[in-house]
């Protein structure tokens, strides 16, 4: 490892050197001789610094002139924890860096009791590397958001067509009163507002009662959870009766989602893995890279490299394209496998195969067929590995259950006895046994994935993959070495038509070593502090709450079986199957279904929808088919509600837009989405004044204050006085959102055995003597401890809690599903082909099965396009002026010999061309992309916030260029041309395609 270090400080000291004499000869001499050149900087020592927030010595002494605050990052979907700079005379932030309590943005964190002058000093010392809190390149200039000219201050109104970008200001009451009566809004015709559309009694369809109230014909699309979604779904959604919300997964990250949901048998809670990075030996991280992607992006940085300098990581990536997790100052701590766009399922599979066939995997281990099992070996988690699978009759694909118990047969005496009393169950079972007076056949979970992994070859799965048999079978023999300390991690590279499976099967990697819930293997999260319902209060929960019925309009988490279609077909004496379209009982929520569903009509068609901060035209892959359903107010939903800071590529067809606070200006309690060990709540309140305009009792108009004033206007439950209850039956008004917040916040702080108060000195140290008197007015007695808590950003656990002798602290309890019930006995809706219970292999498809790369030949389409995750740009971070100084654009990334083979250049420009769409930009050569693969990253390509000229009140808004350009991916994006109105998706899950498409190339 050492010579490669040298080889690669020789390499990049002789690169400086050849580009210095190369394009900065005339900078390299201004800079030897000391001379001027340009605008003269402010100071001749500190250039433009900033005024410091103030001085170390032996003490801090804070600079008056400026607050600072802790806040979240929202520039990404991780979250960090941030120490937010104010300038007091202008009330705006001028920097941000990370918390050092918080452990997304910095390892080891402080301890949390660790008084808050003594975190300043300490990162001032030299321990100030140990504790060092940074913020990325998005973090450290997204704020600059706040003040970006396109942002939406007051409500507006469409003028003129849907999408036109044509709208006029309206005051937040006429907003209120528009939205809630209905009228001829807009000359076009009578529209159905909130008042009428919340009817709890009459029935959606009176020929189909499963259908739900007609108070499902409102939809509510949010996107990732940045703290706030608790408070939408439980607050509104519940006070509403809506079954209709759904957050952005399944055009980020559901394929993967699902698969980790099925490997851990929780199609409910969706949970999901992370390695132990810190103490992980060996990482195969597939789609998906370290630093690159994979949230928390940050952390994960952090502790890869701490891995891989100090520890015994190896982290193998495996991916179409050579990544940040991949650098050659790693020497053998890094490997990168080339793999075809959508080849992972195949590799996977192979790997699987070579692990069984060799006997790799941990057979005691896989032998624990019950928790009691696990208690006597003194292991950390379980497997149904042994358990029976019926393979005939009616109950095909079940569990074989006595009372719902599962049986086994025990590996000593092959005797049939229930899993609860056998310490070794045997592992490949393929007999009948008696039960219950029946000769049953039945197979061991086991013995249906050594099936599934034996289907096909090693060469079949390399000519899938992309990778060699002789590979494939290294990899095996290397990931299983590490047993325990081996770990897998995937995520949105897995987004194609056989994702699901694709997960599934990776994670399957980690019951073969037996690594879940042991240190340096699988963890599912250190958990939180009781938060939204805690000691004092549930604020999830409040009288006259209505419990949501019928299906939901993506028609998931609704098997077609249970529907009055298939019902009434069956009453005829037909086939069931097809059904009109497809339904998806394990799926958590579909928002890339909503609006086709709502034109089809299937299975009912919406009256409004609201968009808050949704963005599924930019974030949806062939989201074209959806804008022209979404100009007209006839074809798919009648009143579009946008609540958005910006006007993105979606909220532009929106009827009404609702402006929303941003980043520093909203509350909210989040927790780390993976990656770590410990307890962990990250809390955010107003650090600086919002600019929008206000209701009548002063609260700028957000999707908070928005909520309640409309949930008043409606007269729904849970809002207004006394709708605030506590666990003794306290009533407090709900009229603000620091009524909510704040005692969220307040759960945070009394948790267990609570947190010390915060003094007078670390209040002002911290920034809130603003908010002392709203703290004593809804905290009570518990005022000075809330205040404790957000002086630190949230409450957050020692690091040192983590583990326990060698297992995590924090375990995950249910039994890991080698055969997932759920799934081997559902159904494809229009195909009624069962789906296998354990992860299999199939090549990309259609909904109905037909094979992607048949229709979409490679003679017209050679080459293989998929996205990669920028570690710079983000969906959220287009109106930021500054990210674009760091990242201009993107390419349209190609290995060298693709591009001769295509015979295009560097920097030329040309179209991208699928089945579905296109996408023009210019070429980039990069080695590290495998021949025949396009390489996009995502983050550019705008046609919204501040792309696109806009007018409001009849002034343009002039657009910026530079946000427009670069590629967008989703643009690519293909209609499943055996549904009617459907994206390309997983078959089985749904979740939006938008790997692995087939393009050409054309010149311009």
């Amino acid at each position: 490892m050492e010579a490669n270090r040298r080889k690669f400080l020789i390499g990049t000291s002789l690169v400086a050197a050849s580009a210095s004499m190369a394009g900065y000869k005339e900078m390299l001499g201004t800079a030897v001789t000391m001379g001027r050149k340009g605008r003269a900087a402010k100071d001749a020592i500190y250039a433009d610094a900033q005024e410091t927030e103030g001085v170390i010595a032996t003490s801090f002494d804070k600079n008056s002139a400026f607050s600072l605050r802790n806040a979240v990052c929202n520039g990404c979907t991780s979250h960090c924890g941030m120490r937010v700079k104010i300038d007091n005379a202008t009330g705006k932030v001028v920097k941000a860096s990370g918390n050092p309590y918080n452990p997304l943005s910095t390892d080891p964190w402080l301890p949390y009791n660790t008084p808050l002058e003594e975190s300043f000093v300490l990162l001032g010392k030299e321990t100030g590397h140990t504790y060092r809190s940074t913020a990325c390149a998005r973090g450290n200039v997204v704020f600059d958001r706040h003040y970006d000219k396109g942002r939406v201050l007051t409500p507006l109104k469409r003028v003129g067509k849907r999408g036109e970008n044509r709208w006029q200001s309206i005051t937040p009451e006429q907003l209120l009163k528009e939205i809630v009566e209905g009228g001829d809004l807009f000359g076009e015709g009578t529209v159905k507002g909130l008042a009428a559309i919340r009817d709890l009694e009459t029935p959606m369809d009176p020929n189909d009662p499963k259908c739900g109230p007609k108070a499902n014909g409102l939809c509510v699309l949010g996107t990732g959870n940045e703290g706030r979604q608790a408070y939408m779904v439980n607050r509104f959604i519940g006070a509403f009766g809506t079954r209709n919300y759904m957050g952005h997964t399944a055009i980020c990250g559901l394929s993967m989602r699902s698969g980790e949901a099925a490997y851990l048998g929780d199609f409910k809670g969706y949970p999901h893995l992370k390695p132990d990075f810190e103490h992980c030996e060996y990482l195969l991280t597939i789609g998906t890279a370290p630093a690159q992607a994979g949230n928390p992006f940050k952390r994960q940085a952090k502790l890869l490299a701490k891995a891989r300098t100090f520890g015994k990581l190896k982290c193998v990536t495996v991916a179409p394209m050579l990544t940040n997790a991949d650098a050659l100052a790693a020497g053998d701590r890094s490997e990168w496998i080339p793999i075809q766009p959508g080849g992972d399922l195949a590799f996977v599979m192979g790997l699987l195969r070579v692990m069984i066939e060799e006997e790799l995997y941990n057979a005691s281990y896989l032998k624990l067929p019950s928790e009691t099992a696990q208690k006597a070996f003194n292991d950390a988690s379980w497997t149904n590995a042994t358990h029976l699978v019926i393979q005939s009759g009616e109950k095909t694909g079940h569990i074989l259950a006595q009372e719902e118990a599962p049986l086994v047969l025990e590996e000593e005496t092959g005797v049939l006895k229930p899993a609860s009393e056998v310490l070794q169950g045997r592992l490949f079972v393929d007999t009948q046994v008696e039960f219950q007076g029946e000769t049953i056949g039945v197979k061991s979970a086991m013995s249906l994935l050594r099936e599934a992994a034996l289907a096909h070859t090693l060469e079949e799965y390399a000519q899938e993959s992309g990778v060699s048999v002789e590979r494939i079978v290294r990899t095996a023999r290397e990931f299983a070495s590490h047993g325990r300390k081996a770990a897998v991690d995937c995520h949105g590279g897995t987004m194609h038509t056989t994702g699901f499976y694709t997960t599934y099967a990776i994670m399957m990697l980690g019951a073969m070593v037996g690594n879940l819930n042991y240190q340096g293997g699988m963890s599912a999260g250190g958990g939180k502090y009781k938060d939204f319902n805690g000691a004092k209060y549930n604020l999830l929960g409040f009288p006259g709450k209505v419990a949501s019925q019928g299906y939901r309009v993506d028609r998931a988490r609704f098997a077609y079986e249970k529907t009055t279609e298939y019902a009434q077909k069956v009453a005829r004496g037909e086939n069931p199957y097809p059904a009109k379209d497809t339904w998806y009982p394990l799926t958590n929520a579909l928002e890339s279904e909503v609006i086709f569903n709502s034109a089809k009509g299937y299975p009912y068609k919406l009256d409004a929808l609201i968009s808050w901060n949704a963005n599924f035209i930019y974030g949806q892959s062939g989201a074209n088919a959806l804008e022209e359903l979404l100009k007209d107010p006839k074809k798919a939903v009648p009143l579009i509600i946008a609540i958005d800071p910006f006007i993105n590529e979606t909220s532009r067809f929106a009827d009404y837009i609702v402006p929303d606070s941003v980043m520093y200006e909203t509350w909210g309690v989040v927790s780390p989405w993976a990656g770590y060990q410990t307890k962990a709540n990250s809390v955010r309140f107003p650090t600086i004044a919002a600019p929008q305009a206000t209701f009548a009792n002063g609260e700028p108009v957000s999707m908070d204050s928005f909520v309640i004033e409309l949930g008043k206007a409606l007269g729904l439950p849970g809002f207004g006085e006394g709708a605030i209850v506590g666990k003794e039956g306290e009533k407090y008004d709900f009229n603000r959102p620091s009524d909510f917040y704040l005692r969220a916040f307040e759960n945070i702080a009394i948790d267990g055995s609570g947190v010390p108060e915060c003094s007078d000195e670390e209040i002002e140290l911290a920034g809130l003597e603003p908010y002392v008197k709203l703290l004593q007015n809804t905290c009570g007695q518990n005022w000075r401890k809330t205040a404790y808590v957000m002086a630190r950003g949230g409450r957050f656990e020692e690091k040192e809690k983590g583990y326990v002798h060698g297992k995590l602290a924090h375990p995950y309890k249910k039994p890991i599903q080698i055969y997932n019930e759920p799934l081997g006995t559902a159904r494809h809706a229009l195909t009624g082909e069962p789906f296998s219970g354990v992860p299999t292999f199939m090549p990309a498809r259609l909904a109905r099965g037909e094979k992607l790369f048949a229709l979409y030949p490679k003679e017209k389409f050679p080459l293989s396009a998929f996205s990669y995750k920028s570690n710079v740009l983000s969906q959220a971070t287009a109106s930021s002026q500054m990210i674009k100084e760091i990242r201009p654009t993107t390419y349209i990334d190609l290995n060298p010999q693709t591009a001769a083979q295509q015979d295009v250049s560097h920097g030329q420009k040309v179209r991208l061309v699928s089945p579905g769409g296109s996408v023009e930009g210019r070429v980039r050569l990069r080695h590290g992309v495998l021949p025949g693969a396009v390489a996009i990253e995502h983050g550019a390509g705008r046609d919204g916030e501040g792309a696109l000229d806009v007018w409001i009140d009849g002034q343009k808004i002039e657009g910026c260029a530079l946000r427009k350009s670069g590629a967008n991916i989703n643009k690519l994006g293909i209609m499943d041309s055996s549904r009617e109105l459907a994206t390309l998706s997983d078959f089985v899950i749904g979740s939006n395609a938008r790997q692995a498409l087939p393009v050409r190339i054309e010149t311009i």
